[in-house]
């Protein structure tokens, strides 16, 4: 179980760095006001945050995810390897069922972390610097937020989360299992690093497409009330609102952004994880070669705990 959370930590903190940027802008084609809209597509989005903010602006916010990520990933890969123990069997059926189990416990900690990136990347929009800064950094954030509205205001968001992230996990872990299956990603292989990238850029991509409508209302109840306004009043109004101003595509919003994250990131944290996991599990059996002379065959690349953040 140890191994299984230095992974997630090693793995969390690569899919962070190379994602954040497409975050943000999926971020803002989100909340962004169909009125009066900042933005035309994903590509406008890019050029006018690096035009108007540098290209420090796409890293707005990830002081929050490098940290919360560590942990999330940790909890996810530990949660999901217990699980797939538990269930005994290693079935599709059961991957599902253990990834999904990861993706709700970890909600306690992403759906916080995950607030405070929002209001981080909706901060000073347009400005290359910002002549009033409501908040310091992540942590500021939260803090103000709790002094405001209590523990209710940090875990604003939290039903949506869980909506998109039990079901999101358990396709994730699905997806993977099965295309490292059906590729045969095996240690000796010799195209297995590009196998498992492939896999892991997939799997991103099914589970963020499966749940991706459920992050648009939660991305805009989480924003709701920067500047003092509270535009919606729960999940269903938000949703009634969104359709009727913008119709069916107001779901699909952001989503060339973040599918055009999904892949890198989760084939690079997937990729980290498996290569992490599989030379510490090879260093064990050396170990136990050393001390018991005996023959240990090496455990299968498909372990029972195979999970990434999303």
């Amino acid at each position: 179980m140890a191994l299984d959370f230095a992974a997630g930590c090693v793995g969390g903190a690569a899919g962070v760095l190379v994602g954040h940027p497409f975050d943000t802008v999926k971020v803002r084609l989100q909340v962004q006001n169909v009125d009066k809209p900042l933005y035309r597509g994903t590509f406008h989005c890019f050029q006018s945050i690096i035009r108007q903010e540098s290209a420090l602006g796409l890293y707005k916010g990830i002081g929050s995810p490098m940290m919360g990520l560590t942990f999330i990933n940790a909890i996810v890969f530990g949660v999901q390897g217990n699980a797939m123990r538990k269930l005994g069997r290693d079935t599709p059926l059961n991957q599902f069922l253990a990834g999904a189990s990861a993706g709700a416990i970890q909600c306690v900690i992403c759906c916080p972390m995950e607030l405070a990136k929002t209001r981080m990347q909706l901060q000073g929009t347009g400005e290359k610097k910002s002549k009033r800064k409501m908040y310091k950094n992540s942590l500021d954030c939260l803090v103000r937020i709790y002094r405001k509205e209590g523990i209710r205001g940090i875990n604003r968001g939290m039903v949506t989360t869980l909506l998109r992230e039990t079901p999101g996990f358990g396709v994730y872990f699905l997806t993977y299992d099965m295309l490292t299956r059906s590729l045969g990603c095996e240690p000796e292989d010799p195209y297995m690093i590009p196998k498992l990238l492939f896999a892991g850029g997939m799997s991103g991509i099914a589970s963020w497409i499966s749940t991706y409508p459920v992050d648009v209302i939660k991305s805009r109840l989480q924003a709701d009330g920067v500047g003092g306004v509270n535009q919606y009043n729960g999940i269903m109004d938000c949703v009634r609102q969104s359709l009727k101003k913008e119709g069916w595509r107001v779901f699909t919003r952001g989503l060339t952004s973040t599918l055009l994250r999904a892949f890198p990131v989760n084939a690079t944290t997937f990729a980290t994880v498996t290569l992490f996991l599989m030379y510490m599990r090879e260093g064990e059996e050396c170990s136990i070669q050393d001390s018991e002379p005996q023959s240990v065959q090496l455990q299968p690349l498909q372990p029972q705990t195979q999970p990434t953040s999303m």
